[in-house]
C-alpha cells in the first residue's frame, strides 16, 4: 500500500474550490510567500538609534534587497552591506518579516520588519533591537514549521538547509493531514463517500483535545523566553506531526512555575494558551474550541468578523439577560471589551488579540513598551511540564537555558540513569549544562557518553572541544574539532572555532587557514572575517585586515571588535579623525575607552578626552597609566587635587612609574609643598629612561634640593 504522502495544495482547489477561494485570502495561506511590490508598503529609510544604523528596502533589476549603512566621520557610507530578499514571512496583517537565503540554503532573518501598527511603521525584529544588532539570524525548522507548509525535502540534519522551490504559505494539509491517501481515494473508480471521507482528517471529527491539538500546533507558545517552551521529542523528525495524534507525542510543551509572576504574560503567539485560561473555556468542559468563533477556511475581518464573534458570545450569553447599565454596547462589540487588542511583550511593535476571554479589559492595552532585554528577564526557577510530561524531556527542560541548573543536573543525571535512553541528545544536554555549570571533566564525559551512542556525529566531537580545552588541555580539543570536520568539512562555525583554537595557542598560520576556510564556506559570517583580520593584524599583514574588518562591518555594521581594530589601525596611520569614529562604536571595554582618550589628546581635544579616560578607569580602575594621564589632563585644567589623587593610585598601583612621580612631584611643587615635591623627584630619578632622570634632576633644582 503506498504512503500516505503530501500532495501539491493545488490538487485540492478542483473539489473544493469555495473552501479554497476563501482560504486563500486568510492570513495563514499568505504567512509564506516571494517578494513583491506590495510587500514593502513603505520604502522610507529607518534610522536604527541604539546602533546608529540606517536600514532600507530597496528594488534592482526585478529583486528586492534589505540594505544597511552608517554615516562615516566624512558624511559617507560606512558599513554598507545589503542581503537580498528571497522570501517574505508574515501576513501583514501584523508583521511581515524578511528573510534571506544564503549561498548554503540556510534562511536567515533580516533585521528590519514592517509592522502593521498605526497604519504600517518600520522597527527592528525582535531580539534586533541592540547596540550590536546581527544582520541576519538563522531560522530554524521549528519557524518553518508554523508559518509554511512543509518543504518537500525536509532539512537533514543539524542545521536547516531549505534549498529548492519551497511553498507558499500554510496549505490544506496542516491541519487534515497528507492528501495522498485522499487523492487515491477520490479517482478510485465507484468511490464511496464514506471511503473518501475516513482517507483525510476532518479535524471538526476528532475529539476535542486533539481538534485544539490541530490549532495549538502554531497557536501555542507558553513565552518566548527560554526556558524552554517547547522540546521536540528527540526520535521525532522536525516535520513529522500528523493531525489526529496527540501533539504531545511529538512536542513536550513547557511552563512558568506557578507562582513566579510569570501567569499573566502576554505575547504573541499565545492564543491558545490564553484561551485556556479564560472562564469561558473551563466552564465549556471542551465544548469552546477554536472554531466557535473562527472558520479556519473563510477569516474574516472587519464589521463581518465582528458580526461573527458576536454570534458566537451570544450563544452561551444572551443579551437579554445582561445588565443594560453595564454593557451599553451589547450585542454589538463582546470583543472590545472582553478580548481587546494588545501589545505583545515579546513583539513590542505588534498589536493582536488577547484570547483571554475577561470581564475587564486590562488598564493600557495599547500603550508603548520597550523590548526586555538583559539578567533581569530571564528565568530562573523551575520549569514545569504545560500539558502532558515526560519527566526525563521535563529534567532536560531544567538545564537546557540554566533556568534551573543546579536543581536539574542531577536531576537528569538520575533520570539518564534510569531510564537509559538511547538517543544521544540526553546525554549531549547533560554536558551542555555540566560544561555551564563550570564542570568540565564531567561534561566531557557525557559528551563521550553520547559519542558511544553516535561515534560520527559532527556535532558532538565539536562539542567535545568545549570542556577540554576549559579544562586546560590544548592538544585533545584541537583533535576533536578536527575530528567533527573530518566526518563534515562543511561546517563554517567548527572552522571558525578551529581558527580561534589555533589562534590562542600561537598558531597563527593555522588560524589564518582555517578562518579562510570559514569563510569560504560561509562568506556571510561576519565573526569569521573580524576573527581573520585580528589574525592578519597581529601578524603584520595591516592591509588586508583593515579589508576583512571591513567585510566584517558590512555583514554587521555595529560590531564593537571590528570598529575597534579599525580604530587602532587608523590611529597608527595618524589618521585620527577615522580612528575617534571607530573608537565611538568600539564599546566601553577598558582598553577601548583608554586608547579612545588618547587619540583625542593626540587631537588636543582634553576635555573629551578627559571623559574617555574616566569611562576607561569606571570599567577597571586598576590602570596606571590610564590614572597618570588622567591626572595630567586634570592638572592641566587646573584640578590640582583630583590630577594628584589619580597620580598616587598610579603610584600604588606601580611603585616604580617614574612619570607618575614626577608628574605628582611638580603637583605638589605648585601647591608649595617642596619636602613632598623632592621625595617624589628622588623617586623619580630612579626610572630607567634618561629623559625622566633628567626633568627628575631639574624639578629637585627647582624645588631647592
Amino acid at each position: 500500500m503506498a504512503s500516505n504522502d503530501y500532495v501539491d495544495a493545488r490538487t485540492c482547489a478542483p473539489c473544493h474550490a469555495t473552501i479554497a477561494r476563501g482560504y486563500a485570502k486568510s492570513g495563514m495561506a499568505q504567512a509564506f510567500s516571494v517578494p513583491t511590490a506590495a510587500s514593502v508598503p513603505n520604502p522610507k529609510p529607518y534610522f536604527h538609534p541604539a546602533s546608529g544604523t540606517w536600514y532600507e528596502i530597496a528594488a534592482r533589476n526585478g529583486t528586492w534587497f534589505q540594505r544597511w549603512w552608517q554615516i562615516g566621520a566624512k558624511g559617507n557610507r560606512e558599513s554598507a552591506g545589503e542581503a537580498q530578499i528571497d522570501f517574505v514571512m508574515g501576513s501583514g496583517n501584523h508583521v511581515r518579516t524578511y528573510l534571506h537565503r544564503t549561498a548554503r540554503g540556510t534562511l536567515t532573518e533580516l533585521p528590519l520588519a514592517w509592522y502593521a501598527e498605526a497604519g504600517g511603521t518600520w522597527a527592528l525584529n525582535p531580539g534586533f533591537d541592540t547596540a550590536d544588532p546581527p544582520t541576519g539570524r538563522k531560522m530554524g525548522s521549528d519557524c518553518m514549521f508554523c508559518h509554511n507548509a512543509y518543504p518537500a525535502n525536509p532539512p537533514p540534519g543539524v542545521e536547516p538547509v531549505f534549498n529548492g522551490q519551497l511553498p507558499q504559505g500554510i496549505d490544506c494539509q496542516r491541519c487534515h493531514g497528507p492528501g495522498g491517501n485522499h487523492l487515491r481515494a477520490v479517482q478510485q473508480p465507484n468511490a464511496q463517500p464514506a471511503a473518501i471521507r475516513a482517507s483525510i482528517v476532518n479535524p471538526a471529527r476528532l475529539a476535542k483535545d486533539r481538534e485544539m491539538d490541530v490549532c495549538a500546533q502554531c497557536h501555542l507558545e507558553t513565552t518566548v523566553r527560554l526556558l524552554p517552551n517547547a522540546i521536540r521529542r528527540y526520535d521525532r523528525a522536525p516535520f513529522s506531526y500528523r493531525p489526529g495524534e496527540p501533539f504531545s507525542a511529538f512536542q513536550l510543551t513547557f511552563d512558568h512555575a506557578p507562582g513566579s509572576g510569570r501567569e499573566d504574560k502576554f505575547e504573541i503567539v499565545s492564543s491558545v494558551y490564553r484561551l485556556r485560561q479564560s472562564k469561558c473555556f473551563l466552564q465549556s468542559k471542551g465544548e469552546l474550541q477554536c472554531r466557535t468563533c473562527h472558520n479556519p477556511h473563510d477569516i474574516r475581518h472587519g464589521q463581518a468578523g465582528l458580526d461573527g464573534y458576536n454570534k458566537a458570545c451570544a450563544r452561551c450569553h444572551q443579551s437579554a439577560k445582561l445588565p443594560a447599565a453595564s454593557h451599553p454596547a451589547v450585542a454589538t462589540n463582546c470583543v472590545n471589551c472582553h478580548m481587546p487588542k494588545r501589545r505583545t511583550e515579546d513583539v513590542v511593535h505588534a498589536v493582536v488579540t488577547d484570547h483571554r476571554i475577561q470581564r475587564r479589559p486590562p488598564a493600557n492595552p495599547l500603550a508603548p513598551m520597550a523590548e526586555r532585554h538583559g539578567p533581569q528577564w530571564e528565568y530562573r526557577g523551575e520549569v514545569v511540564p504545560y500539558g502532558d510530561g515526560d519527566e526525563l524531556y521535563t529534567a532536560v527542560a531544567q538545564v537546557m537555558h540554566e533556568s534551573n541548573l543546579a536543581a536539574g543536573i542531577p536531576r537528569l543525571q538520575a533520570q539518564i540513569a534510569s531510564r537509559k535512553p538511547a538517543q544521544p541528545e540526553f546525554q549531549l544536554e547533560l554536558g551542555d549544562a555540566l560544561q555551564r555549570a563550570g564542570r568540565p571533566q564531567e561534561s566531557a564525559a557525557a559528551y563521550r557518553a553520547a559519542l558511544e551512542k553516535q561515534p560520527q556525529s559532527p556535532r558532538l566531537w565539536a562539542r567535545l572541544a568545549m570542556p577540554l580545552r576549559t579544562a586546560g588541555q590544548t592538544k585533545e580539543p584541537l583533535e576533536a574539532l578536527r575530528q567533527s570536520l573530518a566526518v563534515d568539512p562543511n561546517q563554517p562555525d567548527v572552522w571558525l572555532n578551529l581558527g580561534l583554537l589555533e589562534s590562542q595557542l600561537g598558531d597563527k598560520s593555522a588560524a589564518i587557514q582555517s578562518f579562510r576556510k570559514s569563510i569560504a564556506q560561509d562568506s556571510e559570517l561576519a565573526e569569521g572575517h573580524a576573527s581573520l583580520a585580528a589574525v592578519l593584524a597581529e601578524t603584520g599583514q595591516t592591509q588586508e585586515a583593515e579589508t576583512e574588518f571591513r567585510a566584517a562591518l558590512s555583514l554587521r555594521p555595529a560590531l564593537p571588535a571590528a570598529h575597534a581594530q579599525l580604530a587602532y589601525l587608523f590611529a597608527n596611520r595618524g589618521d585620527l579623525e577615522q580612528a575617534i569614529w571607530h573608537f565611538a562604536r568600539a564599546g566601553d571595554a577598558a582598553i577601548n575607552q583608554f586608547s579612545y582618550g588618547v587619540t583625542l589628546v593626540r587631537m588636543n581635544r582634553f576635555a573629551e578626552a578627559r571623559v574617555h579616560l574616566q569611562k576607561s578607569l569606571d570599567a577597571d580602575p586598576n590602570q596606571p597609566m590610564a590614572h597618570e594621564l588622567l591626572g595630567r589632563l586634570l592638572a592641566e585644567a587646573g584640578k590640582a587635587p583630583e590630577a594628584v589623587a589619580h597620580f598616587r593610585e598610579a603610584i600604588r598601583l606601580r611603585p616604580d612609574f617614574g612619570q607618575a612621580h614626577l608628574n605628582l612631584a611638580a603637583a605638589l611643587l605648585r601647591q608649595g609643598n617642596r619636602p613632598a615635591a623632592a621625595a617624589e623627584f628622588r623617586l623619580a630619578q630612579s626610572d630607567p629612561d634618561p629623559q625622566i632622570q633628567k626633568m627628575a634632576t631639574a624639578g629637585l633644582t627647582a624645588a631647592g634640593k
